[in-house]
């Protein structure tokens, strides 16, 4: 069982479709999930990085299964990701000391009939910026904080 997480308003469409590679990003390789682990905040880690770029909306779930067989890509977001089997991958992420960060790729489309359910999240889960950076200053220059709430406040505390 895999999550991938998406803004609500997509949810008709992906009941109606299934989930496929986003259009607007050719670069693209797949589809981002994570598998469902007994952790919550692991599974769902990516919620509040992608809320703080979807313009507000809220942030759903929808849980699909694959075969444990289908080759998938699984790595660290800013690394070099490895092929391996759906089974291999959750239990690669499973088995991390510290899972944060790291993201499974499907490399095709998500038909209707493996979707389970989905669900929204609550929106408070996960992580903002990159893993790790709760309790470490933000960089107050003008390109990283950018159109980010707070920004003004960040630029004046730092100059």
């Amino acid at each position: 069982m895999f999550v991938h997480l998406t803004a609500e308003k997509n949810l008709k469409a992906i009941l109606r479709n299934g989930i496929s590679r986003m259009r607007k990003t050719p670069a693209t390789p797949g589809i981002f999930a994570m598998p469902v682990t007994r952790n919550f905040y692991v599974s769902h880690q990516w919620l509040r990085e992608l809320k703080r770029s979807s313009h507000g909306g809220m942030i759903a779930g929808v849980y699909f299964r694959i075969p444990d067989d289908q080759n998938v890509l699984v790595g660290h977001y800013n690394q070099p990701h490895q092929n391996m089997t759906a089974t291999q991958a959750a239990a690669l992420i499973s088995s991390q000391a510290n899972p944060e960060g790291y993201q499974v790729i499907v490399p095709r489309r998500v038909e209707k009939g493996e979707i389970h359910r989905v669900r929204v999240l609550p929106q408070i889960v996960g992580w903002r910026y990159q893993p790790g950076a709760h309790g470490k200053k933000p960089c107050p220059c003008p390109i990283c904080v950018k159109g980010n709430f707070g920004a003004r406040k960040i630029r004046i505390k730092f100059d």
